[in-house]
């Protein structure tokens, strides 16, 4: 197995899919070791802001960018009873199977549009999902579209992705433009041992 250490010494300088994806196959059984040397407490920010913002936990959860499943458990751990998942890589879903705390789990590309499902979710969470590395801004539409009306979408942005200046770019736009109103900001702790931080949204879709 991978020494999880190495873990980070790319994942941030990646610009296409493809180099991310092999990232993640090749680190896919250290990664949650990785994460652990980390002090990665994003996915417990984000399902803590999506209760507070008063997300029925009855209703079906969509967590894109599930990863190996730690948002999901931490979506779990704060009492929301029925999760789905999507990752781009295949190696994080047999992690994320493992687990068994997923209804549905399948392979999704967050650059483009899921028609299919199309205003289907009351919640949709993506930690530590959005940066360069992984989603472009417009992987933000891309989510909002799969939110009914009334829809909470929590999503974190750290360091990497703030500095990119696209996404909080993205985010203006849609509150400007009236799809979306913003229920949460706060900025904090992401992956304390690495000397990262993140923003912590709540959207709710009009």
């Amino acid at each position: 197995m991978p020494n999880p250490e190495e873990f980070f010494d790319d994942i941030y300088h990646y610009t296409s899919l493809d180099e991310t994806a092999a990232h993640y196959a090749k680190f896919a059984q250290a990664y949650e070791a990785a994460m652990e040397q980390g002090g990665y407490v994003t996915p417990g920010r984000c399902a803590g802001a999506l209760d507070a913002a008063g997300a029925d936990k009855t209703a079906p959860v969509l967590d894109i960018g599930c990863g190996s499943g730690l948002s999901g458990l931490a979506l779990k751990t704060q009492g929301f009873l029925t999760l789905d998942g999507t990752d781009y890589s295949e190696e994080m879903l047999a992690q994320a199977r493992g687990k068994n705390i997923y209804r549905a789990l399948w392979q999704a590309d967050l650059t483009r549009p899921d028609e299919e499902r199309a205003e289907s979710y009351d919640a949709i969470n993506a930690a530590g999902v959005l940066n360069p590395a992984h989603a472009p801004p417009e992987a933000l539409d891309n989510a909002m579209a799969m939110l009914r009306p009334a829809g909470l979408f929590v999503f974190s942005l750290n360091d990497h992705a703030i500095s990119d200046g696209g996404y909080e770019g993205r985010i203006h736009m849609l509150l400007d433009a009236g799809f979306a109103d913003l229920l949460h900001r706060e900025y904090g702790d992401h992956m304390p041992a690495k000397d990262l931080n993140a923003w912590v949204y709540v959207l709710r879709k009009r």
